[in-house]
């Protein structure tokens, strides 16, 4: 920090401001929902609207802490804090399980869960050690490493059971890619470990985002034809189930790539492009494989979320009841809503929506303020997120930058989410809206996530790269 300067001379007020909105926005749609006429003040900590205060309160606290210590300690003590973090995933095993699931560790009459804040130790972690390697001359145990980082905590959260955090964590892979951490050194090893073959590059691990999407194509495609039987009018009699429907067009595809590298392709090229189509195919029919009998050994329970989720049946009041009224809710808001504290499908009075202040809180927002609040509300978060790619390219430290993507990729994890749950174009795996849900845990992390990010930045100009 230069001389003479103040400590929030370089603060970026743009972010901080739109974190406030939405904290406010926040606040205002807990209160709204949770509205209780024997105890109307906001301040009444007895309600849920009032312990949102604390939290906010809280988490303003624990920001200006966060923002007074100088950004070299996170840094320095990222090992620590993600060693801190995963011990407490452990410890919330042997905890009493909580709506099916071990996550919180109480703490008197409230209670934290440790997997919000796993979510900071990686992402300081991982900015580490992105920042301490070379990835241009990355190998197999720079590969290791990093993704051990973060299936670690993920390993601990699937146990407990959270799906949800489970898929957040998810979000890393995609910092990873932005960096230039690849998979190619594993798989160039495993390709060069076959008699005969020999590469010295593939494209494979560079390519690993768009292979990512075919993947999640493929297991798609494998689970809307789990269950469907093919019959032919031409050849009476004939059937075929849906899973190998999809390994026979795999099987043409892949003929028919050599077919065409045969054609076209010059002759040295021969024997690696069949040896890279048979991996394909082998790769590809293996995936679909797994994943057929994969969801056919599952509970029933758990193949109807699925199936309900990819539309393949109906059951407005069954399993699928939270996002059948969830989207009501949503929908009957209409262009401008019904008005402030005049929701009625998704009041916590009316229960029509279960959790409607906390993992489903956009519908009392949506319903109360239509599509013309909505619109706003998405745009609050859009421009926060681009902020954050911003703030991320403008930074001279790879550690600071790579942190910066951390937490814009796990913000737009749960703002995509959780508004694709309530609209019906996400699974329902719990997890909450950023700075908007009800909820201590995730306040104060998601606070503490950002105010390290503004710390960062504010000293960016300290940096020497």
């Amino acid at each position: 920090m230069r001389k003479g300067e103040s400590i929030v001379a370089h603060f970026d007020w743009a972010l901080f401001v739109s974190y406030l909105i939405l904290l406010i926005m926040g606040v205002a749609t807990v209160y709204s929902t949770a509205y209780n006429e024997d105890h109307p003040s906001l301040f009444d900590f007895s309600q849920k609207y009032g312990k949102q205060i604390i939290w906010l309160g809280v988490s303003l606290f624990l920001g200006l802490i966060v923002f007074l210590i100088d950004s070299d300690i996170y840094q320095k003590f990222a090992v620590p804090i993600y060693l801190f973090t995963l011990s407490l995933l452990v410890v919330v095993l042997f905890m009493p399980p909580v709506h099916g699931a071990r996550a919180w560790l109480g703490i008197g009459t409230m209670g934290i869960q440790p997997a919000e804040f796993a979510k900071i130790g990686s992402a300081l972690l991982l900015a580490r050690f992105i920042s301490n390697v070379n990835v241009k001359q990355q190998n197999i145990q720079t590969v290791f490493l990093a993704n051990a980082i973060i299936l670690i905590p993920m390993a601990l959260i699937l146990l407990q059971p959270d799906a949800g955090t489970f898929v957040v964590f998810t979000s890393f892979l995609f910092v990873m890619y932005r960096e230039g951490i690849t998979y190619d050194p594993l798989i160039l090893k495993i390709m060069n470990g076959i008699p005969g073959v020999k590469f010295k590059q593939t494209w494979v691990g560079s390519h690993f985002i768009p292979i990512l999407f075919v993947v999640v194509f493929l297991s798609l495609v494998t689970l809307l034809m789990s269950n469907e039987v093919l019959e032919f009018d031409f050849l009476p009699g004939l059937e075929i189930p849906g899973f190998w429907s999809v390994i026979i067009s795999l099987t043409i595809l892949a003929l028919l790539a050599l077919v065409i590298s045969r054609l076209l392709g010059a002759k040295r090229e021969r024997k690696r492009v069949l040896f890279v189509v048979l991996i394909g195919f082998v790769l590809a029919a293996g995936l679909s494989s797994i994943v057929n009998f994969g969801f056919q050994g599952l509970a029933e329970h758990q193949k109807d979320r699925i199936e309900l989720f990819l539309g393949l049946k109906e059951d407005p009041n069954g399993e699928d009841y939270n996002r059948n009224r969830a989207m009501a809710a949503v929908g009957s808001g209409g262009f401008l809503g019904k008005g402030y504290n005049k929701a009625s499908v998704s009041s916590v009075e009316s229960n029509h929506v279960p959790e409607s202040e906390t993992d489903f809180i956009f519908c009392p927002f949506a319903e109360e303020w239509g599509f013309a609040g909505v619109f706003i509300l998405v745009s609050v978060y859009m421009f926060v997120l681009m902020r954050i790619i911003v703030i991320a390219e403008r930074q001279r430290s790879v550690f600071n930058r790579v942190y910066a993507y951390a937490v814009g990729m796990i913000l737009f994890y749960h703002f995509a989410i959780n508004i694709g749950m309530n609209i019906g174009f996400a699974p329902v795996i719990g997890i909450p809206l950023p700075f908007f849900s009800y909820g201590g845990s995730s306040m104060m992390s998601f606070s503490m996530m950002l105010f390290i990010l503004l710390k960062l930045d504010s000293q960016r100009r300290d940096v020497l790269q």
